[in-house]
């Protein structure tokens, strides 16, 4: 179905996909999860044919992104995070609009129209503008949009951007149903560690690599134990005396010791008597996907409003 072999780009010398390499099954929900400056970006616009790669190879359903991008363009329904629908058009407007740049007309292209609309739950807005439509309306219109050639693969670049936790999950809940009914292959970007948790798999990107590849299940799994933070006055000191003691790897993230280990409640009683009037608070918890992030790659997963080097400065402190 597709498959991404060696994928590189880069940017001024610098390295935006490093040698990134992984296969999408049929009729999957696969999520391309990551921070900003992980790569997700630009592989999901050299996957919808918008940039060429700088070496390596991205084939959906036998066409190469770089060699055939007309006959890619065929197989793909795309929806961007900018918003792409003329707000000043109707609903139907709207589709018409696309299925005339797709070479569809008269009656099949006026059933097709009806047909979508009523898929997305807006049949009965097709002559309202979409200026009147909420920020959900207005995102499953995007989707009638991206859907309106029957596309064997749907791509979605951070589809909830805007919208409220319900719109997030009547959308979610609607890619589920494509999946389910119409077999489409999905393809979505999305940096919302509970949005990477609806899919079927991952691959979790990190300065341009893939880091991780699997259900979330399985990755979460790799932790093999439970999450502890302990805070302290002294994380360096505390984190070096518990692997002496203990012989576990123990990290200092974001000011706090992090440990994983099997059994955690357990194991904190031990820790707190071992270093009696030391440790402030502790957390106990199961694996996340941002814990199996952690565990790849030594740092957290950034922020908004961090570049990569400050928040791994603000880890360290």
């Amino acid at each position: 179905m597709i498959e991404v072999q060696e994928l590189r780009h880069l940017y001024d010398g610098r390295a935006a996909l490093d040698g990134v390499t992984f296969d999408v099954h049929p009729a999957e929900i696969f999520g391309l999860l990551g921070p900003n400056g992980s790569g997700k970006t630009t592989l999901f616009r050299i996957l919808s044919t918008l940039m060429l790669p700088s070496g390596g190879r991205a084939i959906i359903m036998g066409c190469d992104a770089a060699e055939d991008p007309t006959g890619l363009r065929r197989h793909i329904g795309v929806v961007f995070q900018a918003q792409s629908i003329d707000i000043k058009l109707t609903a139907e407007e709207n589709l018409r609009h696309v299925g005339h740049l797709y070479g569809l007309s008269g009656a099949p292209l006026q059933s097709r129209i009806a047909e979508m609309l009523a898929r997305v739950g807006l049949a009965d807005r097709a002559k309202d503008r979409a200026e009147t439509f909420s920020g959900g309306m207005q995102r499953r219109l995007e989707l009638a949009k991206g859907l309106l050639h029957h596309p064997s693969v749907l791509l979605l670049d951070e589809p909830t951007t805007g919208l409220d936790p319900g719109a997030r999950r009547d959308l979610w809940q609607y890619l589920h149903i494509l999946r389910e009914q119409e077999r489409v292959t999905v393809i979505v970007t999305t940096h919302l560690m509970e949005e990477a948790e609806r899919c079927d798999r991952l691959a979790i990107l990190s300065e341009g690599k893939l880091v991780a590849l699997g259900t979330p299940a399985e990755l979460k799994h790799e932790i093999g134990g439970d999450v502890i933070l302990l805070e302290t006055a002294d994380p360096e000191s505390l984190a070096r005396r518990i692997h002496g003691r203990y012989h576990l790897d123990a990290t200092v993230i974001a000011g706090k010791v992090r440990l994983e280990r099997e059994s955690g409640h357990r194991f904190v009683t031990d820790v707190v008597e071992a270093f009696p009037g030391e440790i402030q608070s502790i957390s106990v918890s199961k694996p996340t996907l941002e814990d199996v992030f952690i565990h790849r790659t030594g740092h957290r997963f950034w922020t908004e409003d961090k570049n990569p080097e400050e928040q791994r400065a603000a880890d360290r402190k």
